[in-house]
């Protein structure tokens, strides 16, 4: 992705494999300075992205985040640029429901639905379960993909030691992360969890062995609080304008974040 300025040596190091092309799946995504600037502007991105990445096409380029009246004109470039051949599929990350129709709105999926968005890669996990915005993007055939899975980060603490998260530990016998990404694929929620250590990769990889119950899914679906929700709405509010002109705007209209 633009923003996490990794593509450069992450295409060495594609090339070195000497993988088969078809063997891959090729993800990035469009930072908010490119998509602020314009759709020539997210375009050239695309072109650095496939320069960067020594590869022929993008199998999936997302908008990272819908920076307020800007991100519709992001999206018609990705088309173009899936007309081009450069990128196969077009997804979002971090939208709403009314970002998503905004998109609608301007005619953005195409006549026929075939530029309608394939994913929308936003957090999910027990402390941050946002049910009307995943019931939304489900009905509507975008298929949801998490990050923080695995609820990391300094905003969560300690999250493998909430009671209710050990509870569940303890009945199946499985670790913290197995119970994480087996709650997300069990309800059809892509789970790309993230680890350096062999060991962690096949324990992360172990969730299709076993299944929650019907009572711990609901469990751990109920543990996001209000306070949760107003935090990310807050997150959200500063990450829309995040490195553009008018960082630290206003939050655009009424959104839908739960």
């Amino acid at each position: 992705a633009q923003f996490y300025m990794n593509e450069s040596w992450v295409g060495p190091a594609l090339k070195s494999m000497a993988a088969p092309r078809p063997s891959l799946f090729i993800t990035s995504k469009v930072w908010n300075n490119s998509v602020y600037e314009g759709p020539e502007a997210v375009k050239r991105q695309v072109d650095k992205c496939i320069e960067d990445l020594q590869c022929e096409n993008i199998d999936l380029f997302l908008v990272h985040w819908p920076v307020p009246g800007k991100h519709v004109a992001a999206y018609q470039a990705l088309r173009d640029c899936k007309a081009d051949g450069k990128i196969k599929e077009i997804g979002l990350s971090n939208y709403c429901i009314e970002d998503y129709e905004e998109l609608r709105a301007a005619g953005c999926f195409g006549e026929n639905g075939e530029d309608k968005p394939v994913c929308n890669q936003i957090e999910v996990n027990p402390l941050l379960f946002r049910k009307k915005t995943i019931d939304f993007f489900t009905q509507e055939g975008v298929h949801i993909q998490s990050y923080r899975g695995l609820m990391q980060g300094p905003a969560w603490g300690k999250p493998w030691d909430h009671p209710v998260l050990q509870e569940v530990c303890n009945e199946l016998g499985r670790s913290p992360p197995q119970v994480l990404g087996r709650f997300l694929v069990q309800q059809g929620i892509s789970h790309v969890p993230k680890t350096s250590t062999p060991e962690r990769m096949s324990q992360n990889a172990d969730i299709f062995s076993f299944e929650l119950s019907a009572k711990q899914m609901e469990l751990l679906s109920g543990l996001t609080t209000p306070e949760a929700i107003d935090n990310y709405k807050q997150l959200y509010i500063k990450c829309i304008w995040r490195d553009t002109p008018e960082a630290g705007g206003p939050l655009p209209g009424e959104r839908t974040l739960d």
